[in-house]
């Protein structure tokens, strides 16, 4: 088994995987796991830029986890960064921070590659499972980008296109600085319109409608099933596999998109970083669904922060060996 620390740093959440994990008989035991919101990207679509209160926060929790990283004595540590990290000006003040609390850079990744682990994360442990039909179509909506992946026990086509949650709300949803509370028809127009183009974009490289389940990753998607499963409270193993109908779907993403932020904060499930981000991400997910025919989401709590844990557990292998 190799204790491997697994942090993914995207444009809405930073995340800390610790486990062990033993590639060759597929042993995991998580250790620790947590997220917290730092929204990174803030701004990031208007400004290209990284806003100086947004890498604070980041390092904050940067400091948090290297805390944790060193009492749970972690064999290998890899960061990896996403969307809102690939095109800024100041991405060597954010990869500096970085070094000086953890000790290791962190890897700008492409889309296809965030992909690559996505679909590695969330399906590494339905490939046994005789109840779901293949291929599988993984999509990881993120703050700043979506990612769709089609394959089987392996990935045959990936892509990556800028729609995310936050892109999509700093867009679309926000007027004199402040997010509108509801959103007009047209704003919400507006944003099905640029999910449908990015649709298009990712149907003319990846066989979207060749899937036969459709697995849904990250906040946006384990929030909507939080709702649509009544939970008190937000419980990641009842979540973790739930199948949400597309109708149950369309009911939350028109209630989110209805309601104002008071209504929405109240919801006992959301967490306070996506109450503003929230309704952009359910309809994303809504227009995936309805674009490909699915009839339900299987949703999972294990992503690309596991796909990263598992590629760098192999790789620790692969060298003890060489």
């Amino acid at each position: 088994m190799t204790r491997v620390a697994a942090i993914d740093c995207g444009t809405n959440s930073i995340r800390l995987l610790v486990a062990d994990l033993d590639p060759a008989t597929g042993a995991f035991e998580e250790l620790d796991r947590r997220m917290t919101i730092v929204r990174l990207g803030q701004d990031v679509d208007r400004t290209g830029r990284f806003a100086p209160e947004a890498l604070e926060r980041t390092f904050a929790a940067c400091r948090e986890y290297a805390g944790v990283i060193r009492e749970l004595a972690a064999e290998r540590v890899r960061f990896v960064a996403t969307s809102a990290s690939r095109d800024v000006a100041n991405r060597e003040e954010f990869v500096r921070g970085v070094v000086a609390v953890l000790g290791v850079e962190p890897e700008v990744i492409t889309g296809d590659l965030e992909a690559e682990f996505s679909f590695t994360g969330a399906t590494r442990e339905l490939a046994g499972r005789d109840d779901l039909e293949r291929p599988f179509l993984v999509v990881d909506i993120g703050g700043g980008s979506t990612e769709f992946v089609v394959g089987d026990t392996r990935v045959r086509a990936a892509r990556s296109v800028d729609v995310g949650c936050v892109r999509m709300t700093e867009r679309h949803l926000v007027a004199g600085g402040r997010v509108v509370d509801p959103p007009s028809p047209e704003r919400i127009a507006a944003i099905k319109a640029d999910v449908e183009a990015a649709l298009d974009l990712a149907e003319s490289t990846v066989p979207l409608r060749e899937a036969r389940t459709l697995v849904g990753l990250a906040g946006s998607v384990t929030t909507v099933a939080a709702i649509a499963l009544g939970l008190s409270a937000y419980d990641s193993t009842a979540i973790h596999h739930a199948r949400i109908p597309l109708e149950r779907v369309r009911e939350i993403t028109a209630h989110l998109l209805s309601s104002t932020h008071d209504e929405r904060a109240a919801i006992p499930v959301m967490h306070p970083g996506r109450v503003d981000v929230i309704a952009a991400g359910a309809l994303v997910l809504q227009c995936v669904m309805e674009r490909i025919g699915a009839r339900d989401v299987v949703v999972s709590e294990h992503d690309i922060l596991d796909g990263i844990a598992w590629r760098t557990a192999e790789q620790a292998e692969a060298a003890a060996r060489s």
